[in-house]
């Protein structure tokens, strides 16, 4: 289990997610992800955290999601664990549901949902595109013989 108080520099943490210096500085520019700190000489600083972010955000790049939709994604799975408040909010002092929370709850997980939803459809999309790309290969391959 990584140590999730230690920090990175954003060198380990590119060579870590295998993406580019100038990728995640632009994440960090759009919000999408903050460093957790930074040094003394001003170098951004990463946990563990954000390494799983980054890493949420690189698994939709190939999906096709928008920067606004990895936006929206992200604040959903905040909220669900707890981060924005949703679900926290959710709870009253009993420990039971309150009415207003429970709705704000009921609305990230219906969020969470579509998400899932949508990214059914859109690996289906890549399922049958890979599929023309192995027919197209074998066309290929059986000119040479």
């Amino acid at each position: 289990m990584p140590d999730e108080t230690a920090t990175m520099q954003i060198g380990e943490l590119a060579e870590r997610t295998e993406m580019s210096l100038r990728t995640i500085r632009h994440y960090d520019e759009v919000g999408l992800l903050t460093p957790t700190g930074r040094s003394e000489g001003g170098f951004r600083l990463y946990t563990h955290d954000d390494y799983l972010r980054l890493m949420v955000i690189r698994r939709m790049k190939p999906l096709g999601f928008s920067l606004d939709e990895m936006a929206e994604l992200l604040r959903v799975v905040d909220a669900l664990d707890g981060g924005a408040g949703d679900e926290a909010a959710a709870v009253d002092d009993d420990g039971g549901a309150g009415a207003e929370g429970d709705g704000r709850g009921q609305a990230t997980r219906a969020s969470l949902a579509a998400f899932i939803d949508e990214t059914v459809e859109r690996r289906a999309k890549l399922e049958r595109q890979l599929a023309m790309a192995d027919e197209f290969l074998e066309l290929l391959r059986a000119r040479l013989g």
